[in-house]
């Protein structure tokens, strides 16, 4: 796992109040790391790379 990540941050759309649960996005030198605001210890690490592919095709079929 590569190194733990203190810059969470969450979309401003979320809101800042408790029970406003939302993905929060990190990144170090090495990784992006995503996880949910209301389960902080389960965390999903990836590339830059790999998340704009993703993304991309998350958009591509919403069109």
């Amino acid at each position: 796992m590569a190194t733990t990540p203190d810059n969470w941050q969450k979309s401003s759309f979320s809101g800042g109040g408790d029970g406003n649960n939302c993905l929060e996005l990190a990144a170090t030198p090495s990784a992006l790391h995503l996880r949910e605001s209301d389960d902080p210890d389960v965390r999903l690490d990836t590339t830059p790379v790999a998340l704009a592919r993703l993304l991309r095709r998350i958009r591509a079929a919403g069109a």
